[in-house]
């Protein structure tokens, strides 16, 4: 069963729960590091920071992350070796993300993706394989 990490600040909670209700009728195995309340402001590295440690230890397979921009998300999630976050926000950057990046986290500006475009998104990710190839050679470079 694959295994998907997901973590959030405040402003990506509630697309946190629509994906993971999506993933779960998909029959993924979801481990949820929080936010669990979009009232409280909170700051994103603490539940990015465990979100990317299970990739980046292969407790999980993928990572979800979601914070206002993406940004922030995506640049604590890659201070992690084993991690390659890419900041997603439309379909084509998400099949690209792995395509060419080989991502294993994505990272959602919450603030930018429409709701009605967000799971196709997600499921674009999960089931786009990586070409390897002349990318491989760019990611060892990295």
């Amino acid at each position: 069963m694959i295994k998907i990490a997901i973590g959030s600040d405040h402003t990506g909670v509630y697309y946190k729960y629509l994906i993971k209700d999506f993933l779960r009728q998909k029959k993924y195995e979801i481990q949820d590091f929080g936010s669990f309340n979009y009232e409280e402001k909170v700051d994103y590295p603490d539940f990015i920071h465990p979100t990317a440690n299970s990739v980046n230890n292969h407790s999980s397979h993928f990572g979800i992350i979601l914070c206002g921009s993406g940004n922030g998300a995506s640049m604590t999630a890659n201070k992690y070796k084993n991690v390659r976050s890419s900041v997603v926000w439309n379909k084509q950057i998400s099949s690209l993300a792995r395509r060419h990046n080989n991502s294993n986290i994505i990272s959602i500006p919450s603030r930018f993706v429409k709701t009605y475009e967000l799971l196709e998104i997600v499921d674009i990710f999960l089931h786009t394989s990586f070409e390897g190839g002349r990318h491989q050679i760019r990611i060892e470079k990295i």
